[in-house]
């Protein structure tokens, strides 16, 4: 059986490093009053331009800590799930948005931990551990950037090591339909694009395993958990799991 699957090109890693902005965002009234918005929007957005199915919601718990793990498909995936997960996440992006002007604003009033991909960036982990350990909701993309195949690339260790540091439930959540490219088409050619959304039970991930390689099995869990979530296709290096029991 394959255990240690690897990503079709490098993982990127960020050329900016601004680690005194990778800080957790305070949830002042101003900021849960625009999360309330952007909910609605998400989901107005959805309705006009998708065909959501969504699956499995009572499995996802109304209280945290939890670090809800999902695959990234594209930037529409934000758009789902901030549109149908029952409790708004504290959410992890990449530093790199932070300097997209179409979005700086928006982020910044919806409040992001920034990450720095690639490199050692201990005040972004900070940042999620003590929102876990306030009792929040996480959201992560374990593979660590949209997906260049499709489909499920290799994970990385922030999500299993922020889930076993915290001793907090792991939440997962697949998303299918999502990828830019054919949300824009179906939208250019006036066409609502069938999306789903599953979520899956949440599971601890084993306290017992010691070691070297503690972090990569518990990635792996992470990973094939998503994957059985998935359809075949969207298995992507994690193609040998079997389906989700029913």
């Amino acid at each position: 059986m394959q255990t240690n699957p690897s990503s079709p090109t490098p993982k990127p890693v960020s050329e900016i490093w601004k680690p005194e902005l990778s800080r957790l965002p305070r949830l002042t009234w101003t900021r849960r009053l625009f999360r309330v918005f952007i909910r609605l929007v998400c989901r107005l957005l959805i309705f006009l331009y998708t065909r959501a199915a969504v699956r499995g919601l009572e499995n996802y718990p109304r209280r945290g800590p939890a670090l809800v793990v999902i695959n990234h498909l594209g930037d529409p995936d934000a758009v789902l799930a901030l549109a149908f997960l029952p409790e708004f996440p504290e959410m992890i992006g990449k530093i790199e948005l932070r300097y997209d002007w179409r979005l700086t604003l928006l982020l910044d009033w919806l409040g992001v931990i920034w990450i720095h991909r690639g490199r050692p960036d201990r005040r972004a982990l900070s940042a999620a551990l003590e929102a876990l350990r306030q009792g929040k909701h996480v959201i992560i993309a374990p593979e660590g950037r949209e997906s260049v195949s499709g489909a499920l690339e290799a994970g990385t260790d922030g999500a299993a090591f922020l889930a076993l540091k915290a001793g907090v439930p792991v939440i997962p959540v697949t998303l299918t339909g999502t990828e830019f490219r054919r949300v824009e088409n179906a939208m250019k050619a006036w066409r609502r694009t069938p999306v789903t959304l599953t979520v899956g039970k949440p599971f601890v991930l084993p306290e017992e395993e010691r070691g070297p390689d503690r972090l990569r099995e518990a990635t792996r869990q992470i990973m094939e958990t998503l994957a059985r979530q998935l359809p075949p296709e969207y298995r992507g290096v994690y193609g040998y799991v079997g389906d989700a029991e029913q």
